[in-house]
């Protein structure tokens, strides 16, 4: 386990220490909020309602079930379960962290509540819309990129970020699985109501 702890550590400080420029610094700082992606957010919205139309609704659900799953996961059990120290307040590395704008984040850093929601809200979409979009997996790419720039503040090991992409994946798999029993059951009752009128 050691091994590994040092592995995530070095490939962090390469990760951490490239591309260093003020401009790429503010970028990086404004990719990593929530509202920076409120476009794409509401193009999501925009397929969901075209494709699915009444039924847009469940889906909303299951996304916003998702990201409450994922983040209470993450934040509220990981966290404070594994307290592992983000690499912003590890004092070994005090010297070799490059932060931007001075943000450190909380104490604990095991797993990232950015990486789980975001690869969450992909895999949800992914799963969702791919029959109707098969272009939507580029969302993977987007949870990849808000990934790093967690790596790039310097507020998250490469290892924080990918348990966090493997927690939102599993909540976004249950949600779906949730999401297809709960539409089923609705077309179910739907039919036999038509049936008997």
């Amino acid at each position: 386990m050691e091994e590994i702890l040092e592995l995530d550590r070095e490939i962090f400080l390469e990760l951490n220490s490239s591309f260093r420029n003020p401009f790429v610094d503010q970028l990086m700082m404004f990719l990593s909020t929530t509202s920076a992606w409120i476009p794409l957010y509401l193009f999501l919205l925009y397929l969901l309602i075209r494709n699915f139309r009444k039924q847009t609704w469940l889906i909303l659900l299951a996304v916003a079930l998702t990201i409450l799953l994922a983040d209470q996961i993450t934040s509220t059990f990981m966290k404070p379960f594994f307290e592992r120290l983000r690499p912003s307040h590890e004092p070994s590395l005090a010297e070799q962290v490059y932060l931007v704008n001075k943000y450190r984040g909380g104490r604990f850093g095991f797993a990232s509540s950015h990486a789980a929601n975001t690869f969450g809200i992909a895999t949800l979409m992914f799963l969702v819309l791919k029959q109707y979009r098969p272009w939507i997996g580029l969302l993977f790419l987007w949870a990849l990129g808000v990934g790093y720039t967690r790596i790039y503040l310097g507020v998250h090991y490469p290892g924080d970020i990918l348990a966090g992409f493997l927690v939102g994946f599993l909540c976004a798999l249950a949600t779906y699985f949730l999401f297809l029993f709960v539409r089923n059951t609705i077309d179910r009752r739907a039919a036999l109501k038509a049936g008997r009128q």
